[in-house]
């Protein structure tokens, strides 16, 4: 009888609480996903190669339906300071795809090596396409994602870019899973433009796993700091190493429990609320920011993993 009397206190207590609650109470894990760097970030320039990865990401997304966000930066759209129609056309396949685009800046700087005018324009400019795109969709362009996780070197500084990016109609996209992604994207592009198939395949075999690595370490933190899984947002880029393999990705996070949401559902969650006064040279995670925030002790970060020494080196990079 008293069994019976927990269990219908325990089912009355959830009755009461949101659909999305609920789902976290019950250990479902949420992740939005964007993708930085769009049309495309490669080591090969020809319109043939972004067209073929563009493609493939697309597929991916879309049989997953996934509905992500990609950031782009508007440079990429140019050959010869000449607006290339044909990468025009592959951010209209993002949107075809019903996936929504954010502003990366125009040349993807950092805001923490030119002064804040000077980045303000860089932002202005990175959206002059995008709008026409995105109003021709009857969408709206309402994300900023910071070039290289650079929110500003003092605190004076991040809040009056972030007052610029409020009177624009932007909200910052904040990155929780963080990783050196962009490593094993270098590196798979070296062995591909070396025409070493054995070094692809290596590379591959490493990359899901050492994402899995960087969700089990933030799932971690977040259990730590906040008692609880938070609503995550990954960052990975647009690149050759995720035409072929996000599918790859994406079934290793349904089998960890994940439901895929849009970045709109996943800053709900209240930990987006906390607050934020980190400042300095790198771009981290956002729990790093917010941990850092409370003044954790230091062995709160331990065990972020590492990028294998064969993908830095195939990368021609010593350290990360």
């Amino acid at each position: 009888m008293f069994r019976k009397s927990v269990l219908l206190v325990i089912i009355v207590a959830f009755a009461g609480l949101p659909a999305a609650t609920f789902a976290q109470a019950k250990g479902e894990k949420q992740v939005a996903v964007t993708f930085d760097d769009l049309p495309v970030n490669s080591t090969v320039q020809t319109d043939e190669a972004w067209a073929e990865i563009t493609s493939k990401l697309l597929t991916t997304i879309t049989r997953n339906r996934i509905p992500v966000v990609g950031f782009v930066n508007e440079s990429k759209l140019y050959r010869d300071n000449k607006l290339n129609p044909n990468q025009v056309a592959l951010l209209r396949q993002w949107l075809d795809a019903g996936l929504e685009l954010g502003n990366h800046t125009f040349s993807h700087r950092s805001l923490h090596s030119i002064p804040l005018a000077e980045y303000e324009s860089d932002v202005l400019r990175g959206e002059k396409i995008l709008r026409r795109l995105t109003t021709a969709k009857h969408a709206k362009l309402r994300y900023f994602r910071h070039p290289f996780l650079h929110t500003g070197r003092s605190l004076e500084l991040r809040q009056e870019f972030e007052s610029f990016l409020h009177r624009h109609g932007y909200t910052v996209a904040p990155v929780t899973i963080d990783n050196s992604e962009w490593i094993f994207a270098r590196a798979y592009d070296n062995a591909r433009d070396a025409n070493d198939p054995a070094a692809m395949a290596r590379i591959a075999e490493a990359y899901v796993p050492y994402i899995e690595s960087y969700f089990a370490h933030f799932e971690n933190l977040s259990d730590k700091l906040f008692g609880r899984q938070i609503k995550q947002v990954l960052l990975l880029h647009a690149n050759a190493i995720n035409a072929d393999h996000f599918g790859e990705l994406a079934a290793m996070l349904k089998k960890r429990g994940y439901k895929f949401i849009t970045l709109a559902e996943a800053l709900t969650d209240s930990a987006y609320r906390s607050s934020d006064t980190t400042t300095g040279a790198w771009g981290i995670s956002w729990i790093d920011r917010w941990a850092l925030t409370r003044k954790v002790p230091d062995d709160f970060f331990k065990g972020e993993p590492r990028t294998p020494a064969f993908v830095l080196k195939l990368a021609r990079m010593e350290s990360e």
